[in-house]
Formats: C-alpha cells, structure tokens, sequence
C-alpha cells in the first residue's frame, strides 16, 4: 500500500469558499504534471489552473508541493486549494484517480505519518482528539499530546525502566562479583523514582482520558420521578417530551453538555417498573443496559410522595454494582424532608425549579475525579491509561520481587513487561535497543 499513491478531500463535505483536495505518494510528480502542467515550486502557494484530460479547466487555485520527505505523511504530497462546491472537489479526485492515484481510506494519511515515522501512536491519536475536541480545555489538551508532551513523558519513563533493566541484567551476568548489585540503595531508589513518574503521568492522563472521552450519566428511576426534567434543566432546553402521563419516555435520549470543561454524556431511560407494554418493556430493558456501562447513576425519587425513597431502595438490587449512584430526591419545591440514610449520597432538587443544580454539577465532576482544566492536562485515551497502569503494576511486582526475593531475573522480566506496555502507548515496542544499551553501558567484552 506504501506505493500507492491516494487522494482524499481534506476539508468537510458541503460547500464552502475554499475546498482542498491531498495527494500523498510516490507518483504525486507525475499527477502535478498531468493536472496543472508543471511541478509547483517547493513549499510555495502557486496560482494553477487545474486540468481535465482534455486540457480544459477544472478549476483555478492555489497548489502547493511538498516533496518527500518534507511533509506531513514523510511522503511527496500535493495540496489543491480550490473553490469549495462539492462538484469541483469531486471533479478534482476523479481527475487525480484517472492519472493513477487511488481513494485513501479513512485516516490513511495519518497512519502514513505514523509508520514514516512522522508521528507516533499518541501523536496521531492527539489529532483527531483535536478535531473532535468539545472545549477549549480539551482542544488545548490534544494540542499538548500532538506536539509531542505526552510522548515525551512516556519515552522517559521509558528511559528509566531501560537504564533499570540494564543495571539488573548485568547483575545477572555478573553474579561470581563480591558486590551484591541488587542489593544496592541506589536501584532501590531508581525504582521509586520511577514509580513517582508513572503516578504523575497516570493522574495526568486520567484527567485527559475525562476531557477527551468524557462522562456517562444515566438518569433512572421510576416513572414520573422527574428524570426528562432533569434532563432538559441540565441541557438549557427542552431536549425531552416532559408529562404528567407515566410511560411518556419509552427510549433513551441522549444530551452532550459540559460541566467545569467536562464532557457530560446524558442519558434520559424509561421509568423502572413492571410492564406488560411491548415497546414500554423494551424501553426499562435498554435502560438496565445503559446502567451498565455509565459512569454514574443519578437516580430519580419523587421526594413529595416518597421521602424515604423506597422506590431506590426496592430498585436497588438490580442495578449494577460496579457503578455509583446518587438518589436525587426531586420536587424540593413541593416539599423537603430530611435526606434519607440509605447508604449512598442523596440530593435534594427541584428539576423544575432549577434548586439544588449547581451541587449536583459539582457532584458529578468530583465522583469520578476530574480536577479541572490546568495547563498540564494531555489529551489521552481509555487505552493509555490502561496501558500506564498495567506498566504501573509490572513495576510494583518487579519492586516487591527485589524487596522480598532479590530476584534478578524476575525483576528483570517484570520491567521488560513494564516496558512493552509503555511501547503499546507509542507504537514502539523492541528488545534491541535494550540490548544496546548494556553492552554500551557496562562495557562488556570478555
């Protein structure tokens, strides 16, 4: 496929004042030739007229070429800089598929980047982050990961667990000498450095996992309870169908808001009960299932007929264990009883009023531990931290092996363990650079 040469249009689809069509690869030169006649100039914005096979104009423009390697994809790539409408646009990639090139698939340019070595995994994650960001903070964050801060992190928690290995596997090697190597303070202190930089780097990427992915929020609770008022007070309009008819939402609804820079995804689900309705029954099923995969449950009571909320607690043992929940007693404006001892966090509101909405925010962004948007956050996804904490957790072992075994080769396998997940972050996992790094470090030639 790195033969290939592919076209894709890089900007939306509609219209637009200005639409650009990319070429990435080996037979750009030829394509430039046989769509505007000659070869642009390097890096300079050049007036084209834009040719069909038969000579006549596509279109006029700007064109700019990059060669390779000097380019975004590490490839040579063409940039047409034409008038927006769909049909140029479509007329332009016709024109570029007749002369050899073909349709690049989604996100091929990017994985171009990645494997010319351009970007790394994180890098390119970052970029689309930063096209789907929902804030200023998120955006900011994404821009941080692209130009390479998260990377940078990583590879140095790399570095540490390489110059760790080393120092171990020579002690391996070594073991007729009179100093016992890894009983040595300073790996020991090695050791704990390292694990201080992978907490910083985990709760940083935690916070940015929050501002990228986001937070899901389902509202339950029984019919009638408030839970689409709910909704439509925490969106800032009426995103929900609200009646005094119970039953009225029969499926889920979906709102994205933010809260403090967070994304917020709320989910409003059919009221819990017993029902002999088809559609109805299949609302509640879909509802369980939401549950199942939030980060939260707010749970809907209606606080004026049931203060003591009995109808959470006859609920209770269906839902899901894993995810928290907070019981919103709603109508406080109807009436206020004492917030119930049932066990979980419980919050007076008025869903209609508005009463009670600005903790219920703050509520949501400290349960799952977003601290807000400082200037250190880096965008990052589900999977980095689930790959930090399990290099987090190999290290752990390869500390508590040396504390309690002085197991050389052990340790030694619990942080190359370390080390390839931390290679999953960035895309580079080896041994050879480790092998390197002895043989340079310690000197061995005998």
């Amino acid at each position: 496929m790195a033969a290939d040469t592919i076209v894709a249009a890089a900007t939306p689809a509609g219209r637009g004042g200005i639409g650009i069509v990319r070429l990435s690869g080996p037979a750009v030169p030829e394509i430039a030739l046989g769509l505007l006649g000659e070869l642009p100039a390097p890096r300079h914005a050049q007036r084209a007229r834009f040719r069909a096979a038969d000579g006549s104009a596509l279109d006029e423009g700007l064109a700019l070429y990059f060669p390779k390697p000097h380019s975004f994809t590490g490839e040579s790539v063409l940039e047409l800089h034409a008038h927006g409408g769909p049909l140029v646009l479509q007329a332009l990639q016709a024109r570029a598929l007749e002369l050899g090139a073909r349709a690049a698939l989604p996100g091929e340019f990017t994985q171009r980047a990645y494997l010319n070595g351009k970007l790394d995994l994180a890098q390119a994650e970052a970029i689309a982050d930063l096209i789907d960001a929902g804030s200023q903070a998120a955006a900011r964050a994404a821009l941080r990961s692209l130009q390479g801060e998260f990377s940078r992190r990583v590879h140095e928690l790399a570095e540490q667990l390489a110059e760790l290995r080393a120092y171990v596997e020579a002690a391996i090697d070594f073991p007729e000498e009179e100093i016992d190597f890894l009983a040595d303070a300073a790996l020991a202190t090695r050791l704990a450095q390292a694990q201080r930089g992978f907490a910083d780097l985990q709760a940083r990427a935690q916070q940015g996992r929050l501002l990228t992915e986001g937070m899901t929020v389902v509202i339950a609770g029984a019919p009638n309870a408030g839970k689409s008022t709910l909704l439509n007070a925490l969106a800032g309009y009426e995103a929900a169908i609200v009646t005094d008819v119970p039953g009225t939402t029969r499926d889920v609804l979906r709102e994205r808001i933010h809260i403090a820079g967070l994304p917020l995804h709320l989910l409003d689900t059919a009221g819990l009960r017993a029902t002999t309705d088809v559609i109805e029954a299949e609302g509640v099923r879909r509802a369980y299932a939401e549950m199942d995969r939030a980060d939260h449950i707010l749970f809907m009571v209606d606080g004026a007929t049931d203060p003591a909320a009995h109808s959470f607690l006859a609920a209770r043992a269906t839902l899901p264990a894993q995810v928290p929940v907070t019981v919103i007693l709603n109508k406080s404006d109807l009436a206020s009883a004492p917030l119930p001892q049932i066990g979980v966090t419980c919050l007076h509101l008025s869903a209609l009023t508005g009463a009670g909405l600005e903790p219920l925010r703050e509520l949501l962004a400290s349960s799952i531990g977003f601290q807000g948007t400082d200037g250190g956050t880096l965008s990052a996804r589900a999977r980095h931290v689930r790959a930090l904490a399990l290099a987090r957790a190999h290290l752990d072992e390869a500390e508590r092996q040396l504390r309690a075994r002085r197991a050389g080769e052990l340790v030694a396998e619990e942080l190359r363990l370390a080390q390839q997940a931390l290679g999953e972050i960035t895309g580079q996992v080896g041994t050879e650079e480790l092998l390197g790094r002895i043989f340079g470090s310690f000197c061995i030639g005998k």
